[in-house]
């Protein structure tokens, strides 16, 4: 997909925001959205999206969306380091197929990650649920 298709209302990330399909919520407003990704790179990866904008990639958002955005995706980081006590987090955010994207709804991923702790692959395979409702209780508990 290129960089300047037109926004698909029926992205699985828009169907979640309907509530047309489940997601494991960690926190959400009337902005924005933070849940955990079914198919993890590490233990308590988190996406991170913006409800009302209908923007597939960064460079389709609003500058005032961004910035509510932005904010959400620092405030779900700092849940996630004072939840799991990472080494350290990743923060990624892909534009278009050839830049890794492969949902056309702007998302950051926040992924929690430990010294020489490799990051694995989004595998195909979706974790457990219970383990993804444990690490997001965890988590929203530590949003502020």
């Amino acid at each position: 997909m290129s960089l300047h298709a037109a926004y698909d209302p029926d992205n699985i990330f828009a169907k979640i925001v309907r509530g047309d399909m489940p997601a494991v919520k960690v926190w959400e407003d009337d902005d924005v959205l933070a849940f955990m990704d079914v198919f993890p790179q590490a233990p308590g990866h988190v996406l991170v999206i913006h409800k009302v904008a209908k923007a597939r990639n960064l460079l389709d958002i609003e500058p005032h969306q961004l910035s509510t955005l932005a904010a959400a995706v620092q405030k779900t980081a700092r849940a996630v380091e004072a939840a799991l006590k990472p080494d350290g987090l990743t923060v990624m955010q892909f534009n278009g197929e050839a830049g890794g994207q492969t949902v056309y709804h702007l998302h950051f991923h926040i992924i929690p990650r430990g010294v020489g702790q490799p990051m694995g692959r989004h595998s195909g395979e979706m974790a457990d649920m219970d383990e993804l409702k444990a690490k997001a209780a965890k988590i929203a508990a530590e949003v502020r």
